[in-house]
This record gives C-alpha cells, sequence and structure tokens, in this order.
C-alpha cells in the first residue's frame, strides 16, 4: 500500500508541475502558452560543432547509398555532383585536401563550390540532413538512415572507406579528416572574432548618411522592345527552385504581366470533381515539387506526360508507384510510397488529359 500510496503522489506532483507549465505566460495574458518539456524536447534536436546534441545510432555506406539512390538522387544525382535541381553536394575535394583541412580550389574564382568544399564541421551536415531532408518529407528520415546518407557523401567525398560505418561514437574522428574544416574564418563581419580584436563586427558600426548624401545611380542600360522576346519568354523558362527569376518579356518594359506565370503548385481545378480529387492528391503527395500541371520543373509538366501516353492509365499507375529514369531525362524518379488507390487516380487524371 505504501508504494501503491506513493506512486499516486508523485504522479500527482507530476501532473500540477505539467499543468503549471503548460499555463500562459503572465508577462503575455490571454495569448497561448508555455510549450511543455515534451514539445520542447520535439524540436530540440540541433546538432552542435563538438557533437553536443548527435543521437545515438550509426549507418554504413552502403546502406547509405541505398537510401540515397531511392530519396535524394532525383535531386542531388546519383552521385551527389548535379547542379540540375540545387548546386552539387559533392566534387572539388581532394585526398591533399583530407590531409591539409583547406580545400585549394577555394582559391580558384572559376570553379563552382559544392558543400563538401566549403563546410567546416561535419555537426552542419548531419544536422541539416537531420532536420530538412528529404526536401518533400523533412525529419522522415530514421537516426540511423541519417548516419548511413553522411557516411555515404563522406565516402563520395574521399573522407571515409567504401566499407565504412559511420557512428556516435566514432564522429568526431571523421570531423578531423573533413576536406575544409581548417577553412572556417570569422572574416565575414557576421560576429566578433579574433579578427577584430572583440570589438563589434564592421557590419554594425555603419553610420546612415543624413546630409551631403550621393545620389541613387541610375542605370542607363535596357532591353530594347524589339529584343524583348527574341528567345521566348525568359519568366516561364526558370526553374521554380532558387532565387534567380527571369522578366516576362511577352509584354513591354514596366507594363503589367499578360498572364501570372503559374508556381509549382497547380491552380485550384475547373475539370470536374476528378480533376480536383487528382490535383489534391498531387499537393497531399508532393507530387508538384518536381511537376508543374503544364509546364517542367524537376520532371515533365502532367500535360506533357498526357499528350505521350493518352487513355494508358494502367501504364501510368504502375510507372507513379515504380519509379523509374531515361523516358524524360538524366533525373530518375524515386518509387513513390503513396496507396494503389491515390495512384490510380492521378493516372486516370493524366490518361485523360490533366485538364485542370
Amino acid at each position: 500500500m505504501s508504494s501503491f500510496r506513493n506512486a499516486v503522489i508523485a504522479a500527482a506532483v507530476m501532473a500540477a508541475a505539467g499543468g503549471a507549465f503548460a499555463q500562459a505566460d503572465s508577462r503575455f495574458p490571454g495569448i497561448g502558452r508555455a510549450a511543455t518539456p515534451k514539445e520542447v524536447a520535439a524540436w530540440d534536436i540541433d546538432v552542435r560543432p563538438d557533437f553536443k546534441g548527435l543521437p545515438k545510432g550509426s549507418g554504413s555506406v552502403a546502406k547509405g547509398q541505398d537510401i540515397w539512390e531511392s530519396k535524394c538522387a532525383h535531386c542531388h544525382g546519383v552521385f551527389g555532383d548535379s547542379g540540375e535541381v540545387f548546386s552539387p553536394v559533392v566534387g572539388g575535394t581532394t585526398a591533399e585536401d583530407v590531409k591539409t583541412g583547406r580545400v585549394a580550389k577555394l582559391k580558384d574564382s572559376t570553379v563552382g563550390r559544392t558543400t563538401f568544399m566549403k563546410v567546416a564541421t561535419l555537426s552542419t551536415v548531419f544536422d541539416y540532413i537531420n532536420r530538412a531532408m528529404p526536401w518533400t518529407a523533412p525529419k522522415s528520415l530514421s537516426t540511423d538512415e541519417v548516419y548511413a546518407v553522411t557516411a555515404f557523401l563522406l565516402n563520395l567525398s574521399g573522407v571515409v572507406p567504401d566499407d565504412f560505418t559511420l557512428s556516435d561514437k566514432n564522429i568526431a574522428d571523421v570531423q578531423k579528416r573533413m576536406p575544409n574544416r581548417n577553412g572556417m574564418t570569422t572574416q565575414h563581419a557576421m560576429w566578433p572574432g579574433k579578427e577584430f580584436n572583440g570589438v563589434k563586427a564592421p557590419d554594425v558600426k555603419n553610420v546612415a548618411c543624413m546630409k551631403d548624401c550621393a545620389t541613387e545611380p541610375s542605370v542607363g542600360s535596357f532591353l530594347p522592345d524589339f529584343a524583348r522576346n527574341a528567345h521566348g519568354n525568359l519568366a516561364e523558362q526558370n526553374r521554380m527552385i532558387g532565387p534567380q527569376r527571369g522578366a516576362d518579356t511577352t509584354v513591354p518594359e514596366g507594363k503589367a504581366p499578360a498572364k501570372v506565370v503559374e508556381s509549382a503548385k497547380p491552380a485550384a481545378a475547373s475539370g470536374g470533381a476528378d480533376a480536383k480529387a487528382a490535383i489534391a492528391l498531387l499537393t497531399k503527395h508532393s507530387c508538384v515539387a518536381c511537376h508543374g500541371v503544364d509546364k517542367k520543373i524537376v520532371g515533365p509538366g502532367f500535360n506533357e506526360v498526357a499528350k505521350k501516353h493518352a487513355d494508358k492509365a494502367d501504364y501510368l499507375a504502375s510507372k507513379i508507384k515504380s519509379g523509374g529514369s531515361g523516358v524524360w531525362g538524366p533525373i530518375p524518379m524515386s518509387a513513390q510510397a503513396l496507396p494503389e488507390a491515390d495512384a490510380r487516380v492521378i493516372a486516370a487524371w493524366i490518361a485523360a488529359g490533366a485538364a485542370k
């Protein structure tokens, strides 16, 4: 009875503490509540350069290759060196860089930068994959899968051998072989470092001009009207990923566009219940991250697929489920885990013309 009584008292104390913790902050009455320890723990997943916060686990290069090819290669390339969607992850590092800890090619202004050329801390790679990848399903990888993918990238960069298994036990030793581990600098004015003798960084010492200020420069060059649309509408030729956006060259400079360039997310359907259902599923299963309705993003637009495979719903459903490559270009589409019924709804919509 004594044990039971103690357990009841302990449970009551914990419940009271939890209730107090969840109460609204007295500084902001009536606005929200304090996060519970469990809620904080769900977001407290950062891994620091000294590997504080690193979860226990392990993953081999071989397992990482399998995960990479099924969940990562369609955006980053089979060997992590593709620049078609994002900047390359792997490339530009040498065995000598692993020895010195400084990537020599960073001094060459003509060479493009890859992730492993620039990153100094392995914790950054692990942390980013863990919290943000895959792009269409962040945080869906298990801890061991994150270790495995990180190990595969390290192997592609020549840091670890083919039979290596990365774990929380040896990751600090692997850090000592990062190609650009000695390349970190604080000479970027983002925070005070030794280079500034502990004083405030230059970027926070600016003084606003209040008298005799320089005039705003004016741009004297412009694209002549006869040349604006010489190569088609530039706005429709840009990927939906990245900061670059082309001008709508179908209209004169300064005029409102005749039409809004469609984003990766399809507009509201107007092709009946079947179209609405299909487009809802495309959004639900993140298909619109790589395909537009009537334009290519990473893969072909659905209208383009509809023209090539009209009335082939069964074939399209099987391709959605199994994935593949080579039909529409070098970037593979990984197998999709959506339910069979959802795949058939999408396939039927595409086979019927992919109408909005």
